[in-house]
């Protein structure tokens, strides 16, 4: 089996369980927004995954994500979801549809002030950790007072919430947490919807409890290469 017919076998299959998954929750599955984590992953692979019709790519280092948008169409959407270092951020900007993993004030802040013909569209991360904020995220009881602050910034469009299944914990009451902490985040921001959890060990259950974005990769792309 060469590269390609393992990239498609697998993304059929991940496509096959989310459509299912979906449907067994009730859900429209056209309603779950399939991102490909490309990280450390080839031009090679992104460019049979662009073949294939995917246009919504996942990288957590602006380093190796900024070579990989020049190479590459520009109708590709760009999911920046990696930790948030202050000083690549006005790079991160240059070539990212959308911010998955802002968590502090600052970061927003410093989102706002690039210049852009839309807003950038961003998601705050919630963390599921115990302690909270142990791997990023906010913490879920100051997340209405980062959500206000954030909002009243120009240039930012807040699209939900977004958050990493917990290490240590289990992650059926983690994302059943986190359906609640989303319940009482939109009756103070109604328009932000979307819920960005879910990856390949755990986006079926994240579908069960409201994902609307799904970043996986290693179900689709097999293991990565060891980070030079």
């Amino acid at each position: 089996m060469n590269r390609r017919q393992e990239i498609e076998e697998n993304l059929n299959q991940v496509r096959k369980n989310i459509a299912e998954t979906a449907s067994k929750s009730g859900r429209n599955p056209d309603d779950i927004n399939l991102i490909v984590v490309t990280k450390t992953f080839p031009i090679s692979d992104l460019e049979i995954l662009y073949s294939l019709g995917l246009r919504e790519f996942g990288e957590n280092r602006d380093q190796e994500a900024s070579v990989k948008a020049k190479a590459l169409p520009q109708d590709i959407n760009w999911h920046f979801q990696g930790g948030i270092q202050s000083n690549k951020l006005k790079s991160i900007c240059s070539w990212a549809s959308i911010i998955h993993s802002v968590d502090q004030f600052k970061y927003a802040q410093i989102i706002s002030e690039q210049k852009s013909a839309t807003p950038m569209q961003i998601f705050i991360q919630v963390s599921l950790d115990q302690p909270p904020e142990s791997r990023g995220g906010v913490d879920p009881a100051k997340l209405i007072e980062l959500a206000n602050q954030i909002s009243s910034l120009p240039n930012l469009k807040v699209l939900g919430l977004m958050a990493v299944g917990p290490v240590d914990l289990e992650v059926e009451p983690a994302f059943a947490r986190l359906q609640q902490i989303q319940a009482g985040f939109l009756t103070h921001f109604k328009d932000a919807v979307y819920l960005s959890s879910g990856m390949s060990g755990d986006y079926e259950m994240a579908i069960s409890y409201g994902a609307t974005h799904l970043r996986i990769g290693s179900s689709i792309l097999g293991n990565r290469a060891p980070i030079k």
